[in-house]
């Protein structure tokens, strides 16, 4: 069955140039006059808009192609899928062959999910949660956390990411890292996408974070960031799939603790360099390709392909520990305010990444990883439920999930008009929400999302995962 009006929608696009199909809560889009891209598909629950922008986005990420070799072999978006702002549409996947595109990632590199669980009732977290609240605030806002590391443990970070960092600090834990289990994150480490460690170069680094010698005091890490990022306490509520999640140490009635960030300036800033890098790049006697997205071709340039995955690599190191240390410190503090809890890591996962995944390169704009077995972390909003499921490796859509519910209102449109609508209209009542910016509140409230359950159940529906359990937030940090 056809969405209403949908055959109305189609005949507009198709006058602007793009050929539209619709199937059972799946688009396929591509450019009229590019019948040699391949045709992007859009898994979208039927009751969704369809954003113009975001479909046009995605067809001009299909025309990306490199005029000495490389171009996009297939390419497709998840539910939560809406306009970007670098001019790549959140909730693309995209395969290439023997090109890569720095712009697909962007320079939020490697923000990912992290989920951990505890043995601790609602009622018994809600009997001290003030004093929970202050002690995280301190950390979290007020710059009281301490993860002063020597250079040779920041060097290992940038280097070979959660590993390296983790070797350095067996041997000399700096910072507030001295009074965790080191052993307990040893054996964690396996329960993070690739081990959080990727080739990385002490090169892509800010000069400023990896010195010969002495300490290094960076005020980027471990803190929660801006935009859609945050931390949350969440009740698991229902247990969908019991042997994985017997099998992952996930219980009914557990509390949850979800971490949302990234590599933060770090990525903002390798993401800026190759930006430019692969513009200067373009060949002279060439006009640039109208999407203004620039391939790096490993026909034409093989060593300038390594180095960006390099430099990604670099800020996706920097990303996995930064999540680390997040929840670490939440972890402590949990233990400091209800006692000697376990709190052991479920598991962590990237968005915005290259991987090399077949015969080419897989990049993921705001979506996750989803391969046969392997956990997925959805989050809703601050005040709808988040999921915990099992990829099931659907190579029809690049073996990928939705990494949220998807924006329904930009922040400019909350900023603009949210301080005139009312609680309830902004899906606010009842909302926990620790900020020190009321407008961080009005931006992120759950008006401005997508309803999850729908994104959920195409998912399912279509095969690309299966649901283990089901959270509800209790309270959610927002820098």
């Amino acid at each position: 069955m056809q969405p209403k009006n949908i055959l109305r929608l189609l005949r507009a696009l198709a006058r602007q140039g793009l050929d539209v199909q619709y199937n059972h809560q799946s688009y396929s889009v591509r450019w009229s006059d590019s019948c040699d891209t391949p045709i992007a598909e859009v898994l979208l629950p039927e009751d969704f808009p369809v954003e113009v922008k975001a479909l046009k986005q995605l067809a001009n990420l299909a025309t990306v192609k490199h005029p000495a070799g490389g171009w996009v072999s297939r390419i497709c978006a998840t539910p939560d899928f809406h306009p970007g702002d670098a001019g790549v549409a959140i909730g693309s996947v995209v395969e290439t062959s023997r090109q890569v595109i720095p712009a697909a990632v962007g320079s939020d590199i490697n923000c990912g999910m992290r989920l951990h669980v505890a043995d601790l009732s609602v009622e018994q977290f809600l009997a001290q949660r003030d004093r929970f609240v202050e002690l995280v605030k301190g950390d979290f806002f007020f710059g009281k956390r301490d993860v002063t590391m020597t250079a040779q443990a920041m060097q290992a970070l940038f280097q070979y990411g959660t590993i390296g960092w983790l070797d350095t600090m067996l041997d000399q834990p700096t910072g507030t890292i001295v009074q965790s289990d080191l052993n307990q994150l040893a054996s964690e480490i396996d329960r993070i996408f690739l081990q959080g460690s990727m080739t990385g170069h002490l090169r892509w680094a800010p000069e400023e974070l990896v010195p010969d010698t002495g300490q290094v005091r960076d005020g980027g890490l471990a803190t929660i960031g801006g935009g859609n990022h945050f931390v949350e306490v969440q009740w698991i509520d229902r247990i969908e799939d019991r042997q994985l999640a017997y099998q992952w140490g996930v219980r009914e009635g557990q509390l949850a603790f979800m971490v949302h960030s990234g590599s933060r300036n770090v990525g903002k800033y390798i993401g800026g360099i190759w930006r430019d890098l692969a513009q200067a790049l373009w060949r002279e006697d060439l006009k640039y390709p109208k999407s203004r997205l620039f391939p790096l071709s490993s026909t034409a340039h093989p060593e300038v392909v390594a180095d960006y995955l390099q430099a990604e690599a670099t800020a996706a190191n920097y990303a996995f520990v930064n999540r680390l240390l997040l929840a670490e410190l939440l972890r402590l503090r949990l233990r400091q305010v209800y006692g000697d809890l376990d709190i052991p890591l479920v598991y962590d996962l990237p968005h915005n990444i290259t991987l090399s995944e077949g015969q080419g390169w897989v990049t993921r704009k705001g979506a996750c990883p989803a391969h046969v077995g392997q956990p997925v972390i959805i989050p809703g909003s601050m005040g709808t439920p988040s999921y915990l499921l099992v990829g099931l490796g659907n190579h029809d859509w690049c073996c990928s999930a939705s990494h949220g519910a998807g924006r329904a209102r930009s922040r400019f449109d909350l900023n603009r008009k949210g301080n005139q609508e009312s609680e309830d209209e902004l899906g606010l009542t009842g909302v926990d929400c620790i900020t020190l910016r009321e407008e961080r509140r009005i931006e992120e409230a759950p008006a401005a999302y997508k309803p999850i359950a729908p994104v959920i159940d195409a998912q399912v529906q279509a095969g690309l995962v299966q649901v283990v359990a089901r959270m509800h937030p209790i309270l959610t940090f927002k820098a």
